[in-house]
């Protein structure tokens, strides 16, 4: 049996998703989830063989739901089922783990051929997509947006206040921790944007509105 998690949040869409998976021999949707959170914890919870998961969820977003479960149910298979066409959320969602990306607009067949290629570990995408181009842009580097949305909240704050001016001692008062903390937040932020200075990470803030552009690098 090939148990399956449905993640949408309108039920009619849930509905119909749900009878036509289970029209299929061999597939059991096992549970239903109407936001980003429930899809994290049932998906994590029920451990299903796949994970049908539309992007567009309330609490916790698409993305980071695949993000999550990467590291809570490896061995679930991702498959996106969206009205999102452009090339952004596409590559965002493989780069995430998701193995098979598909328009609403797909007929219930090429669902089900996607479902069955996720479970083969194979990625499978909407024919509507230019399956040539997603693969080239999926092996590029990841853009500066998406390299800053890997920070955590306190290494973008960081980052703000050198641009702003600030060094680390006085990072560090202002933040309440130690010099030492700055300096590791610091680090990590160099590393995880792929620059080497402080102009670098100026370069950044600005590009992310953190700081105005006639800051000048200390």
């Amino acid at each position: 049996m090939i148990t399956v998690v449905l993640a949408d949040d309108h039920v009619v869409v849930r509905q119909g998703i749900k009878a036509l998976v289970e029209s299929r021999p061999g597939f059991k949707v096992v549970g239903e989830a109407s936001d980003g959170f429930e899809a994290i914890e049932l998906t994590e919870r029920l451990q299903p063989a796949v994970l049908i998961l539309d992007l567009g969820m309330e609490k916790v977003d698409g993305i980071e739901v695949v993000r999550q479960l990467r590291r809570r149910a490896e061995n679930t298979a991702i498959v996106i089922l969206s009205m999102r066409a452009d090339e952004r959320h596409v590559i965002d969602a493989l780069r995430a783990g998701a193995k098979a990306y598909v328009l609403k607009g797909a007929d219930a067949d090429e669902l089900i051929r996607a479902i069955q290629e996720a479970l083969a570990g194979r990625r499978y995408l909407s024919s509507l997509l230019s399956q040539q181009a997603i693969e080239n842009y999926a092996q590029t580097k990841p853009s500066s947006a998406t390299k800053y949305g890997n920070l955590t909240p306190r290494e973008r704050e960081v980052v703000r206040l050198v641009a702003s001016g600030l060094n680390n001692a006085s990072i560090a008062e202002q933040l309440f921790i130690s010099r030492r903390t700055v300096e590791v937040h610091r680090a990590r932020a160099k590393h995880k944007l792929g620059v080497t200075t402080v102009t670098g990470l100026i370069r950044c803030a600005i590009d992310h509105g953190l700081v105005s552009g006639d800051v000048q690098s200390k």
